[in-house]
């Protein structure tokens, strides 16, 4: 497993997030927004300073994190090509990024989650997009698939090549229809899981430090070494000292109002998570 964390849960700047992330031992950077730019807005030459200064400190870009799918159920020819349109410009930001995978969601729901009829919808949007990069889905709060098994169904419908999950636990406490997460929902993910987002919820209170809150992180954390992951553990502190976020910055989680605070309140999360990755690592495998 490697640890990682988004930027924007430390800073805006860059090369204050590189120097915290590889001060603590992180292995990568999950990229979402940058220098107050919300992802869809970074620009080439932009894009290409992130790289330059995670290279510079021997980071690895641990994903692209944009909102893909993060909008209503589309409907038309024209809502589907428009976000067809968006996705196919996140695919070309990842590939300047050199991210190993683009993240999306399953649509805004309202009321019940239908993984199939956003399935449906996501089959007419993929259909006019090349994909060259791996797509990776999102158990996400609000969308269509807030747990595993959401997830499942809407990749049984979809059936799309190659598209892995990204196992948020956290976002489904947070929704409230699944508050203990693992080790069934994880279970039932199994080695299609190919990221993780780490953090901890408080109910749906809100989010908490790393080992506070509803999730038993080290017991994760050992199933997953057990299992042999050796994808990205990628910390989305969501908690801030002194101050909690508000529902459109957990929403729209991007620029200096949503990154304020974080820095401290993700380099404690980090040394929390690091000595947990190495507890994890000096426990004898089970025979």
């Amino acid at each position: 497993m490697k640890l990682a964390v988004i930027g924007d849960e430390i800073a805006q700047d860059i090369e204050v997030v590189a120097d915290v992330a590889a001060g603590a031992g992180a292995r990568g950077v999950e990229v979402r927004s940058v220098a107050d730019r919300a992802p869809g807005m970074l620009t080439r030459p932009e894009l290409q300073r992130i790289r330059n200064a995670l290279d510079a400190k021997e980071l690895e870009v641990a994903g692209y994190a944009p909102p893909a799918f993060k909008c209503p159920l589309p409907i038309t020819d024209e809502e589907c090509a428009l976000v067809a349109d968006e996705l196919a410009g996140f695919m070309e930001q990842a590939a300047v990024l050199g991210a190993p995978h683009v993240r999306i969601f399953t649509f805004w729901r309202e009321g019940e989650p239908d993984p199939v009829r956003a399935a449906r919808a996501a089959a007419r949007v993929l259909s006019e997009v090349r994909s060259e990069i791996p797509l990776v889905v999102e158990t996400g709060t609000r969308t269509n698939t807030p747990t595993m098994r959401h997830v499942l169904a809407f990749l049984e419908e979809l059936s799309f090549p190659g598209l892995g999950i990204l196992w948020d636990p956290g976002n489904t406490v947070f929704s409230g229809w699944d508050p203990a997460p693992f080790p069934e929902d994880y279970a039932a993910g199994g080695t299609l899981i190919r990221h993780v987002h780490v953090k901890d919820p408080d109910g749906m209170n809100g989010y908490v430090r790393i080992g506070s809150g509803d999730l038993p992180w080290p017991a994760i954390l050992r199933r997953l070494a057990e299992d042999g992951y050796a994808g990205y553990l990628s910390l989305e502190t969501h908690w801030r000292i002194g101050r909690v976020l508000s529902a459109l910055e957990r929403d729209s989680p991007w620029g200096d109002a949503f990154s304020r605070d974080g820095q401290a309140a993700s380099v404690e999360c980090l040394g929390i998570l690091r000595t947990m990755l190495d507890q994890t690592s000096r426990v004898e495998p089970p025979s």
